[in-house]
């Protein structure tokens, strides 16, 4: 069993640092070659290379540092892991990729915001999966979204708007909105490639070791769950269904709490739009 947790957590890593060595060759090889930024903390990182000329490793790095912290406090110490695990790998590759050859230049401007923010949107897409992070911008917007009437895409594009018009001050109007562009093609991506940021996810297991289960959610991923009494239509047999609704990023470390306890669990997680009452928002975990 900690041998198959283990190629798990593993086969993460590895995916992690291939999503970001993928957004970072879409960084170095075609936006920022043609003054074109992504929005976050990445933006921000990219505005302030050209504005101090520093490498933009460095400042995707301790940018992020505020933005891991406040994931280990508030989603649990994995995440923070697997996120400090993809910012420093993203700043590695484009460090290393920073004088690679770029594919495209200033003619083609629309194809420089495809390809660019495809590629970014394909490198987070796959890292958000694998249970980490690149951009703490993310972070921000889950934890704001628990004390405001805004969703994390609300609260996202409220901040980025600002980046946005910072680069107009820096790259020009056009620019500004070629990134802004960049930023609507990468967004895209990434829900194609992970379902909805903004939105939470029930979650319904049927399993015999219920409550083994259960306990790890609560004292692992600080979330309360629900157990309902049923039988098997087909068996007949008597069993426990848990309930519990958890959000985007809590996704991954769940489903490999259930697996731990029991590998033929039935799962089914399902898209929830809206989240009122009860006891939905969770407690620190450490």
């Amino acid at each position: 069993m900690k041998e198959n947790k283990l190629f798990v957590t593993i086969g993460r890593i590895i995916m992690i640092v291939i999503g970001a060595m993928i957004a970072a060759y879409g960084l170095e090889a075609v936006l920022i070659p043609n003054n074109v930024i992504d929005g976050g903390v990445t933006g921000v990182s990219i505005m302030g290379m050209d504005l101090f000329g520093i490498p933009l490793g460095f400042f995707l790095f301790v940018l992020n540092i505020p933005f891991v912290f406040l994931g280990y406090k508030q989603i649990g110490k994995t995440f923070a892991i697997m996120s400090s695990i993809g910012i420093a790998a993203l700043s590695a590759f484009t460090i290393l990729f920073h004088h690679v050859d770029t594919i495209l230049g200033p003619k083609d401007p629309l194809l420089v915001v495809l390809a660019g923010g495809m590629l970014l949107g394909i490198g987070i897409g796959i890292v958000l999966r694998s249970g980490g992070a690149l951009d703490g911008s993310e972070v921000l917007a889950v934890l704001l979204s628990r004390n405001m009437p805004f969703s994390v895409g609300d609260i996202i594009l409220f901040i980025n708007a600002f980046i946005f018009i910072g680069a107009g001050f820096i790259y020009g109007l056009e620019n500004a909105l070629y990134s802004a562009l960049t930023y609507f093609i990468a967004k895209n991506v990434i829900d194609i490639i992970q379902t909805g940021l903004e939105k939470s996810k029930s979650v319904q297991v049927v399993s015999s070791k219920t409550e083994d289960i259960g306990a790890a959610i609560q004292s692992r991923l600080g979330r309360s769950v629900t157990f309902m009494h049923g039988h098997g239509g087909y068996s007949g047999e008597a069993t426990d269904v848990i309930t519990c609704v958890i959000n985007r990023m809590e996704e991954t470390k769940l489903l490999s709490i259930i697996k731990e306890f029991d590998h033929s669990a039935f799962v089914v997680v399902s898209d929830v739009s809206e989240v009122r009452g009860g006891s939905f928002k969770k407690r620190n975990i450490h």
